[in-house]
C-alpha cells in the first residue's frame, strides 16, 4: 500500500519532504508531480525501482530513463555537454524539457541506452520537485507516469493512489499538474533531433 503525502504546492512542508527523501534513499518507488506531468521516481542505481517502473509502464530495454536533476551543476556530473549544447541546455532550464546526451561514468550502465550509451536528463521548474531534489542531494531516476494503452498521464494524486496503490510505495500530491509530457531533444548524434514535442517550446531548437 502506497503512503499518501499531501504537500503544499508553494511552500512544501520540510518535514514531509524529508520523509519522502528518506523513503527514496531506502529504495521507495514514488509518484510525484513535475512542471509537465506526474512522474515515477526512485533512487539512481536502484535496480528494483527501475524494474518496477519498466513493469508498470511495460517498457523495453531501449527506453531512455531520465535523471531529474536539481540544477545545471548536478546535471553536468552525469552527461557530457560541449559548448554549443551547453548554451542550448542552459538557456532552456529549468523547464519542461528532457535532453538526451552522452552519459558519463557516473551513470550506471543499466540506465544507459544499450547501444548509444546515452541517458535523458532534465531540470524541472516545479517548487515541490525542487524541494525534494534539494533534500535528496542527488537526481531522481524517473519516467513519465503514462500507463500502457493510455493517451494521457494521470493528473490527480488521489487517482494515482487509487489505481497504483499496490505497486507504489508513496504518492506525493501537491495538486493538479499538467497532462503534457516534456519535450524531448536529442543532442547525442551531433545534430539536434526533436524526439517528442511536448510541454516545452520547440521553436528555439528548430
Amino acid at each position: 500500500m502506497a503512503k499518501y503525502y499531501d504537500v503544499h504546492p508553494d511552500n512544501p512542508q520540510p518535514r514531509t519532504i524529508a520523509q519522502i527523501a528518506d523513503a527514496v534513499r531506502s529504495g521507495a518507488l514514488i509518484a510525484y508531480p513535475t512542471d509537465s506531468c506526474y512522474a515515477l521516481g526512485c533512487r539512481v542505481g536502484s535496480k528494483d525501482g527501475m524494474d518496477r517502473i519498466r513493469s508498470i509502464r511495460r517498457l523495453d530495454d531501449r527506453h531512455h530513463f531520465t535523471l531529474v536533476c536539481q540544477d545545471f551543476a548536478q546535471l553536468g556530473q552525469f552527461v557530457r555537454v560541449d559548448n554549443d549544447v551547453f548554451r542550448a541546455v542552459k538557456g532552456s532550464t529549468p523547464g519542461s524539457y528532457t535532453f538526451i546526451l552522452p552519459a558519463t561514468k557516473e551513470v550506471p550502465r543499466a540506465l544507459m541506452h544499450p547501444k548509444k550509451k546515452t541517458v535523458g536528463v532534465r531540470i524541472p521548474d516545479h517548487v515541490v520537485t525542487q524541494a525534494l531534489l534539494a533534500e535528496l542531494g542527488e537526481p531522481l531516476l524517473s519516467s513519465t507516469l503514462l500507463l500502457p494503452d493510455e493517451d494521457e498521464p494521470m493528473t490527480q494524486g488521489w487517482e494515482i493512489k487509487d489505481r497504483l496503490d499496490h505497486v507504489l510505495d508513496a504518492v506525493l500530491d501537491s495538486g493538479e499538474c499538467g497532462t503534457e509530457p516534456t519535450t524531448v531533444i536529442d543532442f547525442s548524434g551531433g545534430d539536434v533531433e526533436i524526439v517528442r514535442r511536448g510541454a516545452g517550446d520547440v521553436s528555439r531548437f528548430e
